[in-house]
């Protein structure tokens, strides 16, 4: 399906398909002439979904995933896209899912961590789409030990915040939750765009075990197929 084609079964413009596309929210490839080709299922599924109308290509998206001219924290390459994927999947906020409450206790169970949390970020806050062992239900991106782990596609591992200058005077380390140990995975759009994380915290310093770290890489696959596949 051409990219003026899927517009038109969205009542959308051409560009915002274009930027569908390239974010991962609908399926796409290239053609051996550089133009791009969308999955008819793909364009379907979105129309079923409603998310065009939630996401209208004739209005600005909203300003929790508008990258801001200058944000307060690190940001990975392709933000705005990363951002626009996100706002396209329509999860945050959204209700509790058993699909990934299960993941999360299984982290924690698996890492023997009292907290394991699925996040996703957008351009104002790490929001929690499922957790254990906490209370709130999201944090400021500023604050977010996950800003750092969606620069990089493995996992990332902060043994003990104390002694990490980027994260010694964080107010998740200085207060509540009390965070010395992070660990995190990467959730990954279709088109490979970070779009938060499955990670673990304890209030110790420690290591994973080399199974650990098996167990939640295993995990994070799940969370991630989860994540781009729509609820049933």
């Amino acid at each position: 399906m051409t990219t003026s084609d899927a517009a038109r079964l969205l009542g959308v413009a051409t560009s915002t398909v274009q930027l569908w596309m390239e974010s991962g929210a609908i399926a796409s490839w290239k053609t051996p002439g550089g133009h791009r080709r969308a999955l008819m299922s793909s364009v379907l599924r979105m129309t079923r979904s409603g998310r065009p109308a939630a996401a209208s290509g004739s209005a600005p998206l909203a300003p929790e995933f508008t990258l801001p001219a200058a944000p307060p924290y690190p940001v990975p390459d392709q933000e705005q896209l990363r951002l626009s994927a996100l706002a396209a999947l329509q999860l945050v906020p959204s209700p509790a899912e058993e699909r990934f409450d299960r993941i999360v206790r299984l982290a924690a169970l698996v890492a023997d961590c009292p907290i394991a949390l699925i996040t996703l970020l957008t351009a104002q806050r790490q929001w929690f789409k499922a957790r254990v062992g906490l209370k709130a239900a999201d944090t400021p991106r500023e604050w977010a030990f996950c800003t750092h782990a969606i620069l990089q596609r493995e996992p990332f591992i902060v043994e003990d915040a104390l002694q990490d200058a980027r994260f010694r005077d964080n107010p998740l380390v200085t207060g509540t939750p009390e965070i010395r140990f992070y660990a995190a995975f990467p959730l990954m759009s279709v088109n490979h765009l970070a779009l938060g994380t499955l990670c673990v915290i304890d209030r110790e310093p420690r290591r994973l075990k080399s199974r650990e770290l098996q167990g939640l890489e295993d995990l994070a696959s799940m969370a991630t197929r989860e994540l781009n596949t729509p609820p049933h």
